[in-house]
């Protein structure tokens, strides 16, 4: 039986109808770059996410790097952020001047450890930058708290998270900004690239607007600052806008298949005596499982044996970032991680896109047990 990780051609019959029209109608109003398609996605998304602004830009990685931008970090700065993410989360910090600053990662969500925040403050911090990981938010009132104490900016990597709440509260309830990946395998999204950055502060988002387009303010060649050609364009915008009404169903899907994904292979991992770990979910989090991700010791076979049995898998993230060369300037070594570090060799997700069969998940879980 082959069991994909997505399938986009799936979601794609679901809504063909809708998604066909919206693009037709975008064709021939000829308003490719911003329009209402776009005015009308940023203010559905920012009231679903419990923002006051949407801005959409063209990705996630430059919705990281305008939101720092807009919250005044640059050269010399340090943020401190998770080594145990995309790359886009700490390259958009380099992009700005700023350093990376990591702290290792909670052992039971993977998301950055709070408690470890406060030691690695110095003078020169100016922000956190936590993700999201997962589907499953981050601790936000003890971040609050320490950047409150601190006066620092937090902005939020929420790409994996859209739709997922914490005590009630959702994604872009707390921090400076909080930032969206449209990246067509992500729970929403576009046929190609897009990102959107939402903020419930009047003068980021009036600076957000300017730097997406050139550092224009009202008049479209009138310069006040350096900025970004980031818009998100309209095609994209009306695909996602035809896609949100259904998020909220794929999402309670994604919920259902990890739960069935639990209570079919919870005896085999308490069987294993830690061979198998599975996915944890803190008590205060409505998770939206972006990925079912669970945690072998022999990750590599298991994957190995799921591919010869026309399962497909994902590793998220094999590397943590302090050990690729690109940061290696950060002078870090291994073993500075080590809780990202063992993660990272022993994560393995398994397909929970809602498109999924109930036939596929229990097949998917059959085959985890047989090989644990």
């Amino acid at each position: 039986m082959r069991v994909q990780l997505a399938d986009l051609r799936a979601q794609y019959g679901e809504l063909k109808e809708q998604i066909d029209a919206a693009i037709v109608a975008v064709i021939e109003s000829s308003r490719f770059s911003g329009g209402s398609v776009v005015v009308k996605l940023e203010a559905e998304i920012a009231e679903f996410c419990g923002a006051k602004y949407g801005i959409g830009v063209a990705s996630g990685t430059d919705a990281l790097t305008l939101s720092l931008l807009s919250c005044g970090i640059g050269r010399g700065d340090e943020v401190i952020t998770t080594p145990f993410t995309f790359g886009a989360t700490s390259e958009a910090i380099a992009h700005v001047g700023a350093v990376p600053v990591f702290v290792d990662i909670d052992p039971c969500t993977y998301n950055l450890d709070v408690t470890q925040i406060e030691a690695k403050i110095t003078p020169r911090t100016k922000a956190i930058l936590p993700v999201d990981l997962y589907g499953q938010m981050v601790d936000r009132a003890s971040l609050t708290e320490i950047a409150k104490q601190h006066r620092l900016r937090v902005v939020y990597d929420s790409a994996q998270s859209i739709g997922a709440l914490q005590n009630g509260r959702p994604i872009a309830a707390d921090g400076d900004t909080v930032t969206l990946s449209f990246y067509p395998t992500k729970n929403l999204g576009a046929y190609g690239d897009g990102g959107m950055i939402l903020t419930n502060d009047d003068s980021i988002a009036e600076m957000l607007k300017s730097l997406r387009g050139h550092g224009t303010k009202q008049h479209p060649y009138y310069y006040e600052r350096i900025g970004y050609c980031s818009r998100l364009d309209a095609i994209q915008a009306a695909v996602l806008d035809a896609k949100l009404p259904l998020l909220p169903v794929w999402n309670e899907r994604r919920r259902r298949n990890a739960h069935l994904y639990h209570s079919l292979l919870s005896e085999t991992a308490t069987a294993s005596k830690s061979s198998l770990i599975l996915p944890a979910c803190d008590a205060s989090n409505l998770h939206i499982y972006h990925q079912y991700t669970l945690r072998h010791t022999q990750r590599d076979a298991l994957q190995a044996f799921l591919k010869e049995n026309e399962i497909d898998t994902g590793i998220y993230y094999p590397l943590p970032l302090h050990l690729h060369p690109a940061y290696a300037d950060l002078g870090h070594k291994e073993g500075d991680f080590p809780r990202a570090e063992q993660i990272a060799s022993e994560v393995l997700s398994l397909p929970v896109h809602p498109e999924l069969t109930e036939e596929q998940i229990v097949y998917t879980a059959e085959k985890v047990c047989q090989f644990t």
